[in-house]
């Protein structure tokens, strides 16, 4: 039988590192093959390490916080001739510090291009698709900061509460095509994320953080098992993410500014 029929197809963004990679290594371990998308040529080697685990893998360089970027995965997707099983809207960045003085506008409305519209845009083209076969698992990676206010990353906090509430939204709209929607809430994790927020000095970006590798893992399996929503990573993590839920705003606020206030790390 042929290989393309007997394997799904998953799609991956920011699959060159992080949660990204540790994402597309358990689709390739769980029997799929792979169409991977990163903005830096570093996704041709990660797709190297995916092939490793026995999937065929397909590449696009793309910057998803353009309009022009997306539209070129989407076409990357159709032009494999395959219906997409599974989908993790994945890519995302930071940006850390005091919004009045220390934050650069251009670098906020990137972030919310990538984290916000791109996903939104991703999702308009992909849903439909996948209602019209009547099956598909999309995971969007939110944040456990999606629950609490983030200061010192506010407009990134802010993001992730909007792909939250939005994976919610459109999980329920769909709860009768066969396509389910999971929402993936890390803590954090031990990425390259906090160095690329500028956010090396604080509590948080200094301390030794989740394993990324578990955080896919969980949130694959919730994925596979149809689930809304997983707060992943350390029990920890899982308890911070569950107390923060009834928490006053206020409280939660006060306790985020602990970990990411600028220059943190050293008090």
């Amino acid at each position: 039988m042929n290989r393309l029929i007997t394997r799904p197809l998953a799609v991956v963004t920011g699959a060159s590192n992080g949660i990204g990679y540790e994402l597309a290594k358990q689709f390739a371990q769980n029997g799929f093959d792979l169409l991977v998308t990163a903005t830096g040529a570093t996704i041709n080697q990660a797709a190297q390490d995916f092939e490793a685990l026995g999937a065929k893998v397909e590449t696009i360089q793309a910057d998803l916080a353009t309009y022009d970027g997306v539209e070129a995965l989407y076409s990357k997707i159709k032009a494999t001739g395959r219906p997409v099983e599974a989908i993790a809207i994945n890519a995302g960045v930071g940006v850390g510090g005091e919004f009045a003085h220390e934050t650069d506008l251009k670098d906020e409305l990137n972030l919310i291009n990538l984290n916000v519209v791109s996903s939104v845009h991703l999702a308009k083209r992909v849903v439909k698709d996948m209602v019209e076969l009547g099956q598909g698992r999309i995971l969007f990676t939110s944040s456990i900061a999606a629950i609490m206010p983030g200061p010192f990353e506010a407009v990134y906090a802010a993001s992730k509460a909007f792909i939250h509430s939005f994976a919610e939204a459109i999980r329920n709209e769909l709860k009768d095509t066969g396509v389910s929607v999971t929402s993936l809430m890390p803590g954090p994790t031990d990425t390259n994320f906090f160095h690329r927020a500028g956010m090396d000095d604080t509590k948080v970006g200094a301390k030794k953080n989740d394993d990324p590798a578990v955080v896919a893992k969980q949130g694959f399996e919730a994925l596979m098992a149809g689930k809304d929503a997983v707060i992943a990573g350390s029990v920890m993590t899982q308890i911070q993410g569950n107390v923060s839920k009834v928490l006053p705003e206020t409280l939660n606020a006060e306790l985020h500014r602990h970990l990411t206030e600028p220059g943190s790390a050293n008090k």
